[in-house]
């Protein structure tokens, strides 16, 4: 039997979500030499970046995926955006290989069931791509607030990836780290005489929540501080710093 240490000296696969304009897009194309593949029509202001065109189907994205693999060039990233606009093509396609009128046509939920095997063949293909190259992946999502469960707690509402539940643990379970952005919010009681109130307040400041917390879906594995403040000359080494040294 032979025996060596496990260490993990490749990049990783990220996933980023939070609300509309928080800055999802920004971030992601902040790291180094980044090649985009777009499903959401505009980026924001001032955001250049590098984008594979034609990609407007599942088989046309596993298509340029393959040929990424094959020949990624000078770039050392790859970015989704947005993993929510990318499911409707994923449902869309399994439903044309099955024949279905729609998803929710075969019984007993058969046809999330699939989308998620769907999936799995992405993330493959996106491991592949970072294994062989050492590319990072990023990928961006927005947020949805959804109802948890837990029976350890009373039912609680927390930020969650605007995806399938399916496909959500599919993703989440491929991610080396998922970043929840946000300001930082908090609440203020305020005393009016009888009554008193409480409102939620923050300042513009925006933060990467690095791990999770009831209130939203997060985590990294390589010992980030648990909120890391962004801003517009945020730069990505900030984050590189920390796998490198893993």
């Amino acid at each position: 039997m032979k025996v060596r240490k496990a260490v993990s000296s490749r990049a990783p696969i990220i996933a980023i979500h939070g609300e509309e304009g928080k800055g999802k897009t920004t971030f992601a194309a902040k790291a180094p030499k980044t090649l985009a593949l777009l499903y959401e029509p505009g980026l924001p202001r001032g955001v250049p970046v590098d984008e594979v065109q034609d990609i407007g189907s599942f088989d046309k994205t596993m298509t340029a995926l393959r040929e990424i693999y094959a020949a990624p060039g000078e770039y050392r990233s790859l970015m989704i955006d947005t993993l929510d606009a990318f499911e409707p093509r994923v449902i869309e396609h399994v439903c044309a290989e099955n024949h279905w009128k729609n998803i929710e046509a075969p019984s007993y939920g058969k046809g999330y069931v699939l989308v998620a095997d769907k999936w799995r063949h992405v993330v493959r293909a996106l491991t592949a791509i970072r294994d062989r190259h050492n590319m990072l992946i990023v990928m961006c999502c927005h947020s949805m607030i959804e109802r948890i469960d837990d029976p350890r707690a009373p039912t609680y509402t927390s930020y969650q990836l605007r995806l399938h539940r399916r496909a959500r643990a599919v993703i989440m379970d491929s991610c080396d780290a998922v970043f929840f952005i946000a300001e930082d919010l908090r609440t203020i009681t305020e005393d009016g005489g009888f009554t008193e109130r409480t409102r939620g307040a923050s300042d513009s400041k925006r933060y990467l929540f690095t791990e999770s917390r009831p209130a939203f879906a997060a985590k990294n594995r390589f010992g980030l501080p648990p909120r890391i403040p962004i801003d517009l000359n945020f730069s990505f080494s900030e984050l590189t710093k920390y796998w490198e040294a893993a």
